[in-house]
């Protein structure tokens, strides 16, 4: 069945994983994905492991999970930017193409002719979507960015980890990952306009700006109150308690997100006078109060073993669940039941396939398909190439 973007055709210059993770959206809701990368190594990400997957001769392919996990329905096609005729190629390509994505320095493709201005002037109705660390604009707009770099000038890293530790980032590209998010948002709104009025555009998109954005209920605080926020480990700046409590033998997430819910988890922990305390009655109180009030629930929940919590406060409808690792959380029944991962056949690998993670939408009527899998540094170069304008 075709996805909701079947017959868009996509021409991806991106590379690592903001612009990547745009592009496999696309191909996975139907669009054409043609993947350009540099002869030889393809894509920086192939070469980030291991791990990787292993060929039937017991060696390892050019297939990183890192690359995998943004580069599945799309094909793979070398051009060396640098010459002349790949220049015209990607000329061509462009004139099909109703998106062309990039994350190249600002300005960076602009000797190739082939920036945003040039291609928008020679195609009209072309969504131009240019990726990059500080944006086109700005003091920075010549600096490098990279996920890191923008966690950290972006004020994410300033709130996470503990308060007498470092500064900490986040366990994935995220700052990467939501770009792409932004990217694809915009893409889809700029195509909403193309299609009422012929008109592309370009869209201007920075890792930075995109990780300011994310600072969601942190960054109007600050802006509300003036003060700048700190790192509170995994305790939430406007609730109490959402934390992460250590029982007898493991720890649980507790969510209490509203004043019945805090009664209900003084129940649980045999404290029903804490829900009647005008210290404790509200969430104003309890965020006022946080110093005493943490402390004695995290001595009450060392009481009990981390099965009888969950059982405790579902039974209660308060928030709860486990802090599960990897495994425990992509093999849970939970998981699977959803299609959270998705198996892809890949010829000449040892297994025969590869497992990836699986996209978290679900259309009525248009679902998301698994066409094609991450593919092999310009495996698909002679088809495409050959489908071109002499």
């Amino acid at each position: 069945m075709p996805g909701p973007l079947d017959g868009l055709f996509v021409l991806d210059l991106s590379r690592i994983l903001a612009g990547p993770t745009c592009t496999q959206l696309l191909g996975d809701l139907g669009a054409e994905v043609i993947k350009i990368e540099a002869p030889g190594k393809g894509d920086d990400t192939r070469g980030w492991g291991p791990p990787y997957v292993m060929g039937e001769d017991g060696q390892p392919t050019d297939l990183s999970a890192y690359y995998m996990c943004a580069n599945r329905n799309k094909k793979s096609v070398t051009v060396d930017l640098a010459s002349a005729e790949g220049q015209e190629t990607i000329r061509k390509l462009a004139a099909r193409a109703d998106v062309v994505i990039e994350n190249f320095k600002p300005g960076g493709l602009a000797k190739y002719g082939l920036d945003h201005a040039t291609l928008c002037a020679a195609h009209p109705g072309l969504v131009y979507c240019s990726i990059s660390g500080f944006g086109q604009t700005g003091p920075n707009r010549d600096k490098p960015g990279y996920d890191l770099m923008a966690q950290g000038y972006g004020g994410i890293m300033s709130l996470t980890g503990e308060a007498d530790r470092p500064p900490m980032k986040v366990g994935v590209g995220i700052a990467d990952v939501m770009c792409g998010m932004y990217a694809t948002v915009g893409i889809l709104a700029a195509l909403r306009h193309r299609d009422r009025t012929g008109e592309g555009q370009h869209i201007d998109l920075a890792l930075v700006d995109t990780q300011m954005a994310w600072l969601i209920n942190q960054g109007t605080n600050y802006l509300t109150s003036g003060n700048v926020p700190s790192r509170i480990g995994n305790a939430h700046v406007n609730i109490v308690p959402y934390d992460v409590f250590a029982t007898s033998d493991g720890h649980v997430i507790v969510a209490v997100g509203n004043d019945a819910q805090f009664a209900r988890f003084c129940d649980f922990l045999g404290q029903p006078g804490w829900a009647d305390d005008p210290d404790f009655a509200t969430n104003t109180a309890r965020l006022n109060n946080r110093a005493r009030l943490e402390p004695m629930i995290a001595d009450a929940m060392r009481q009990h073993a981390m099965d009888a919590v969950i059982a405790g406060l579902e039974a209660r409808k308060v928030p709860v669940g486990p802090v599960n690792d990897v495994a425990q959380a992509l093999g849970s029944d939970q998981a699977q039941a959803r299609g959270m991962t998705v198996s892809m056949p890949v010829p000449g690998s040892a297994d025969g396939a590869v497992t990836l993670l699986g996209n978290p939408l679900n259309f009525s009527a248009t679902p998301v398909t698994y066409r094609r899998p991450p593919p092999s540094v310009g495996a698909d170069t002679d088809e495409v190439l050959s489908s071109l304008d002499p």
